[in-house]
């Protein structure tokens, strides 16, 4: 699923790709791919913007089956129990079986939106609700128990039935919820755009605590949680833009301690692993490392333009890419910057 497992810690198993890679296969799609795939049993599974999910062959890029919604998927696939579990912009969340790309179930989200606000951004005129060209995502499922969980645009965090689609409960927060649940001992956790972090009880919805981040009232760009939460020894890692990367305690909500982006949007998933937090920023363009128990940055690297992708950790690298369009490894090897105080590290661009 989304981030590689239920607590959404961006590490993988496999060794990564250690060497300069080559192109083994490209499948051409009609829209953007912004859906992360899921690889499962040698089949790469993804949604397009052109409407489509697909299941294409891991080694040999042939397509398997694709299946038609009627709006751009921007949802990562979770797979589970022979079936592909993914939303579409046109208001439903499919259950696709994952042999044969025929429908199981769906279920209609009603108001599935984008977040919008007035004077968004700046932009004029003022008093116009503007939907926000930046929710690029939708949520990404997680699979827990026999049950299947994802955010909306329509306010609700839902848990339906993995098998016949039923809803089993729904919590309502004040807005737009397109980050993605992570699921840990039982609490589910996630953030809206209403400015809150939730942590629910993921059997019955019930609200377990939730902890405010900041807001923006006259122009609402610092306000609002894309980035999906990571859990990692009882502490939840998750960015906002409001400018910080929060690690909050995951049995009772208190802050552990916050990272000051200077302004700059945290909507990347951090991953975690070995007492390091990776995370990418937006205006700023780092790449940062952080120590997961004080926050304080180990590393970062600059780059030439936005990070909405979340970083990956596989083997002894982390994997970054951002809207440079280059894929990048961290090599792990610390340098100076000319001119610059901080440490940066060492990288190839592929």
């Amino acid at each position: 699923m989304f981030r590689g497992d239920l607590a959404h810690t961006g590490v993988y198993r496999a060794a990564g790709a250690p060497t300069q890679p080559r192109v083994k296969w490209a499948f051409r799609t009609e829209g953007r791919v912004i859906s992360s795939p899921a690889v499962v049993t040698g089949t790469a599974y993804f949604g397009s913007t052109d409407g489509h999910v697909y299941a294409v062959d891991a080694s040999t890029g042939t397509p398997r089956w694709k299946f038609k919604t009627d709006s751009r998927v921007a949802s990562s696939p979770a797979v589970d129990d022979g079936l592909v579990f993914i939303e579409s912009y046109d208001g439903h969340f499919y259950a696709i079986t994952a042999a044969t790309g025929t429908l199981a179930w769906k279920f209609a989200v009603p108001g599935e939106r984008r977040f919008a606000g007035k004077y968004l951004h700046g932009h004029l005129p003022a008093g116009e609700t503007m939907p926000d060209p930046f929710d690029l995502y939708l949520s990404s499922p997680a699979v827990w128990r026999g049950a299947v969980y994802f955010g909306s645009g329509d306010g609700n965090v839902y848990a339906l039935d993995a098998k016949s689609g039923r809803v089993r409960w729904t919590f309502k927060t004040g807005n737009v919820v397109h980050a993605s649940p992570a699921i840990a001992n039982g609490t589910l956790f996630i953030g809206s755009w209403d400015s809150w972090f939730y942590a629910l009880d993921a059997t019955t919805g019930k609200q377990r605590w939730r902890f405010k981040t900041g807001e923006d009232t006259t122009i609402a760009n610092q306000v609002g949680i894309q980035s999906s939460a990571a859990v990692m020894d009882g502490v939840v890692y998750f960015g906002c833009r409001d400018g910080h990367l929060y690690a909050v305690d995951a049995a009772s909500g208190k802050q552990r301690w916050a990272y000051d982006a200077a302004g700059s949007w945290v909507n990347t998933s951090p991953a975690v692993r070995d007492g390091k937090v990776y995370v990418g920023t937006a205006d700023s363009r780092l790449l940062l490392e952080l120590d997961a128990k004080t926050g304080k940055p180990n590393f970062s690297l600059e780059f030439s333009w936005y990070f909405f992708a979340s970083p990956s950790v596989a083997g002894n690298m982390v994997y970054a890419a951002n809207g440079d369009g280059k894929l990048t490894r961290s090599t792990g090897r610390h340098a100076r910057s000319p001119g610059c105080s901080r440490r940066i590290r060492r990288a190839r661009t592929w």
